[in-house]
């Protein structure tokens, strides 16, 4: 409740563009305070053997997303940013450095795929050497 009225205030704070830009401070005590500690609320209901199972996962990240976008959109401040980078450097680094990158990596492809493509290079190579090979012999007696 209190993260949903820190909100609302920092969004009914900001009635236009400031000339002052983005106070980067502000902001990123703003992130870590708000959007952080909901974020760590979130994880922490959650079995620490689940945090690198994107779709349980998926609705938190996404929370943490909209959260930083909005801050930064109340403070004047880009985003993506600097900030907004570390910041996410820091939550990955905490919290998914331990997950496995399977799945996302490119993966030799089987034999069965592999092997018509290697048999048919083969073959064309062959019949190309055979087809120059009985062209220049059939020419040379025409020179």
């Amino acid at each position: 409740m209190a993260l949903l009225l820190l909100l609302l205030l920092l969004l009914a704070a900001h009635v236009g563009p400031s000339e002052y830009g983005c106070d980067s401070l502000l902001y990123q005590k703003v992130i870590d305070d708000l959007c952080f500690n909901h974020f760590k609320e979130e994880m922490v209901s959650l079995d620490s053997g689940t945090w690198c199972s994107w779709p349980e996962i998926v609705e938190i990240y996404e929370g943490l997303t909209n959260c930083t976008c909005q801050v930064a959109l109340s403070m004047d401040c880009f985003w993506p940013n600097r900030l907004v980078d570390d910041f996410f450097m820091k939550i990955h680094n905490t919290y998914f450095h331990h997950c496995a990158v399977t799945g996302r990596l490119l993966h030799e492809p089987s034999i069965g795929v592999l092997a018509p493509f290697i048999g048919v290079s083969v073959l064309i190579t062959l019949l190309m050497t055979a087809v120059v090979v009985w062209r220049s012999k059939r020419t040379e007696g025409m020179l």
